[in-house]
């Protein structure tokens, strides 16, 4: 009876072509996938920032919060609604359901700030939304420039008009972010008493700078040659023109801004301090596409980084501050490594068993083009090469060269029947086609459905569920086209056991009789054997139950970040001040390479960058015992330590209570301290604090 080898076998070419096309179409998927460090995660969250300079936190929550709290908390895919009330600025964070499609819930949030935009105090900023994803909350670079002679807000001017817009050309960039900066701006400083004495308010300032601010097309005049386009232009720039400006002019008497203010060029906002290794600077954050290689785009940073230093000014200090790359880059060569590994291993393996290099190279040759048919498949999921993936292909080292092996075995041994190697290879493949076909279906049906699990483990594990499930399906076709002609040519035609085959079944036939008088024991005392065998299995479940339990192991990846908090009616003065305590800690460990922080009045967040682990003798999990003892005994500060996360997981807290009441803030205050002190007196959490201040 044929069957579907024998086109194979009796037509080697083919056999190759098609396994020459797998190569080729694996090896254009493998060179194009996207590199990162984890899979991409669809669990983003909308943030809502909306600002109303001069009012309370109190007048915030009222008339700027709890409207768009209510608006956006009706649209459908919303997990958690998340809100921050403080003195000139209202944050609603919105959390959407895993998997469910941003740009959906972006159109939809839009579309409800706009209907209740006539709610709020017309006083009030433009809500900004903004999309954060849980896989990448931060940029991935961030570079910083410091100057001893130049201002922040200069450096803010200078970076947003020569170098921001350099790095944004860069391929694969998605954005490039200030932060830390300063925009400049014309500042107003109201002199209360001038202004009362002249009978003004700050609104009549406030309404004589809008009428001084107009810029308009008004039309276009055209002689005989030429063409002129005419323009409105009520714009001042320097301070001296503010100075001059009229605000009142009453019975004869003119009142000019700088007879009741002091005008000056500064910054827009003074309520935010930025630090490298605390010197005072600018951050430009480097946010790369969804989906790019961010391998690629760091090298190439690095390259426009170069390029950009002989034209910096000689006063201004670039260097890249946070590198998000490094741990990618070195779990990846590890993981690589790792590969190389198992499959030398593999096939050092294969040669042992089977006794004969000429057979061995059948289940050899087959392991890598099985593994890069694989990187197709990834590539028709839209997957990227990421440590689970990567890791997937390391799992399917030893599953893909199964099929082949025991193609070769069954061929082998016809041959050594009498059988010369065609009729081998023929009567051998077709015993086995249906044997292979239901292993592949087997296996991939055992491994894909750990993909399809629900949750955040689901998302994580899709990728790598789909590529081990696809390497051993692309093994299975080669196993039933090129194994049976390579077979056919490969091994030998007299079918005799060579000297190392001889030794290794000799070992086997030493260790099938141990088994076997084991055996014939066993079942003499199969009681004993029933009892003993129950009771590891009823031990299995307390080790079970004791043991520890997280999604991710913990892992060093150079870098511990650090929130903290100060008084809320702390100036940004003072609280920066404090801060610095805070660095000159963080640099007194050896193992520090660098600080940084961004500061404002409230608090605001910082950390160290460890150097090089492998010149290092402590971990970063080490050292963080250490790291917060040294941080908690800052005077002034509340300092919450943590680890950078294994896994791109939403939320900033390892487990969040919500506390829903109808009662006032204030008597609810004391439960919220209740429920605080509970959780430091039960010696199970590091840090517990509310976001009711």
């Amino acid at each position: 009876m044929r069957s579907i080898t024998d086109i194979f076998i009796k037509h080697p070419v083919l056999a190759l072509v098609v396994n020459l096309a797998l190569v080729l179409v694996g090896w254009r998927a493998m060179t194009s996938l996207p590199v990162q460090q984890f899979p991409k995660l669809e669990n983003s969250s909308v943030i809502i920032t909306t600002l109303y300079y001069g009012a309370s936190a109190e007048t915030i929550r009222g008339f700027l919060t709890t409207p768009i709290e209510r608006a956006v908390s009706q649209i459908g895919g919303v997990d958690v609604v998340e809100s921050t009330s403080r003195a000139g600025s209202s944050n609603v964070t919105v959390r959407l359901k895993l998997n469910h499609d941003t740009t959906t819930a972006l159109a939809e949030i839009s579309a409800r700030l706009q209907q209740v935009r006539s709610e709020l105090p017309a006083e009030a900023e433009q809500p900004v939304v903004e999309i954060q994803r849980a896989d990448r909350p931060y940029a991935t670079f961030y570079l910083s420039f410091n100057s001893k002679e130049r201002s922040v807000p200069q450096i803010t001017d200078w970076l947003a008009r020569e170098i921001q817009p350099r790095l944004a050309t860069i391929t694969g960039v998605q954005r490039v972010t200030v932060e830390g900066g300063r925009p400049l701006a014309m500042r107003v400083w109201i002199d209360r008493n001038k202004l009362s004495a002249v009978n003004l308010s700050p609104g009549d300032l406030h309404q004589a700078l809008q009428r001084n601010n107009y810029l308009a097309a008004v039309g276009r005049t055209k002689g005989k040659e030429v063409e002129i386009n005419l323009l409105a232009n009520t714009d001042l720039r320097t301070s001296e023109e503010f100075s001059r400006l009229i605000v009142s002019e009453r019975n004869g008497s003119i009142v000019r801004l700088g007879d009741v203010a002091r005008v000056e060029l500064g910054a827009e906002d003074i309520d935010y301090v930025a630090k490298n290794n605390a010197d005072e600077g600018v951050y430009l954050g480097v946010w790369p596409l969804v989906g790019a290689n961010e391998i690629d785009v760091q090298k190439l940073l690095v390259a426009e980084m170069e390029r950009l230093k002989p034209t910096l000014p000689k006063d201004v200090e670039m260097t890249m501050a946070y590198d998000g790359t490094v741990f990618m880059r070195d779990a990846l060569k590890e993981i690589s490594k790792t590969l190389i590994e198992t499959m030398l291993i593999v096939g050092v393996a294969v040669f042992l068993f089977l006794g004969s290099l000429r057979t061995a190279l059948v289940p050899l040759i087959a392991m890598p083009i099985s593994l890069i048919g694989a990187a197709a498949i990834m590539q028709m999921c839209g997957f990227s090469l990421n440590l689970l993936t990567i890791l997937a292909i390391v799992l399917a080292v030893g599953l893909v060269v199964d099929d082949a092996i025991v193609v070769v075995e069954n061929i082998e041994r016809h041959v050594r029947e009498g059988r010369t190697r065609m009729q081998a290879a023929l009567l051998g493949s077709r015993e086995l086609l249906g044997p292979i076909v239901a292993m592949t279906i087997t296996l991939a049906t055992v491994y894909a459905p750990i993909g399809f699990q629900g949750g955040l483990t689901g998302s994580l594990f899709l990728e790598f569920a789909i590529t081990l499930a696809g390497a051993v399906i692309v093994s299975g076709v080669v196993a039933l086209t090129l194994s049976p002609m390579l077979s056919a040519h490969l091994i030998h035609a007299q079918g005799k056991e060579s000297w190392l085959t001889r030794q290794v079944n000799r070992i086997f036939d030493a260790v099938r009789n141990l088994y076997g008088r084991l055996l014939d024991g066993a079942l003499g005392i199969r009681w004993v054997i029933l009892v003993v065998s129950l009771l590891v299995m009823l031990g299995a479940v307390p080790l079970y139950m004791l043991s520890q339990k997280e999604l991710a192991p913990v892992e060093d990846q150079s870098g511990i970040s650090v929130f903290f908090e100060a008084s809320p009616d702390s100036t940004v003065e003072a609280t920066n001040r404090e801060s610095l305590e805070m660095i000159k800690t963080l640099k007194s460990f050896p193992e520090t390479n660098h600080t940084w922080s961004l500061t404002t009045n409230w608090g605001g967040f910082g950390g160290l960058i460890a150097s090089d682990w492998r010149g290092r003798e402590r971990s970063t999990p080490e050292m963080f015992g250490e790291v917060f003892g040294k941080l908690s005994q800052i005077p002034g500060l509340r300092v919450f330590p943590r680890l950078d996360p294994p896994l791109p997981t939403p939320g900033q807290y390892d487990v969040e209570l919500v506390l829903q009441s109808s009662e006032s803030v204030e008597k609810l205050m004391p439960i919220v301290q209740q429920i605080i002190g509970a959780g430091f007196q039960s010696g199970k959490f590091l840090f517990v604090d509310t976001d009711l201040k």
